[in-house]
């Protein structure tokens, strides 16, 4: 696991830092409320016609915000190989939006959680936002495009939000319960 930087003691993380894992934190919350008081099961549950479930997203954004935290610290490197992952095994990559038998609500929460600490950290860390990798090679990325520390954040904020609102949907439509109102 890529080692997150010491703080420089001179760079005191800046507002924009404060706002943007404001931001981060405040959707996280929306996606694990979604999940409050559900067991394994309904948290395996598929309540649309998507094959997505509560515990799948929890699962998904975890790995999404592991693998972009990776990239801040590595670059391109820290990514899968995305050739690999379009031609490779649909049931594997469904897999990836799924609780599979063995893993529990409570374990994709605890991990999510650990995540969540290490991206703050590494944030609160950064000295710069500006600082960027180009991205690596994938059909959906151009080619020669940098992001900095601070487009993978929004990306990452981005990213939460919606499967926030579709873990919102799932959830009405499992039991009527509603995240916000």
């Amino acid at each position: 696991m890529p080692e997150i930087p010491s703080p420089n003691e001179s760079a005191a993380p800046t507002r924009e830092h404060a706002d943007l894992l404001h931001t981060l934190a405040m959707h996280r919350g929306f996606l694990r409320f979604t999940t409050q008081g559900l067991d394994d099961e309904q948290a395996r549950q598929r309540t649309t016609v998507s094959a997505l479930s509560l515990g799948g997203l929890i699962k998904h954004v975890a790995e999404m915000e592991r693998t972009w935290a990776d990239f801040i610290l590595e670059g391109p490197s820290a990514m899968p190989d995305f050739a690999a992952v379009a031609e490779g095994d649909p049931a594997e990559r469904a897999d990836e939006f799924r609780l599979l038998p063995g893993e529990t609500l409570a374990g994709v929460l605890a991990e999510y959680e650990t995540v969540a600490r290490r991206t703050d950290d590494l944030v609160a860390a950064l000295p710069d936002l500006d600082l960027d990798h180009p991205l690596p090679d994938a059909p959906w990325f151009k080619p020669g495009v940098r992001w900095s520390a601070r487009r993978v954040l929004l990306h990452v904020i981005a990213e939460t939000a919606q499967h926030a609102g579709h873990a919102d949907i799932i959830r009405e439509s499992l039991d009527g319960a509603k995240t916000m109102g």
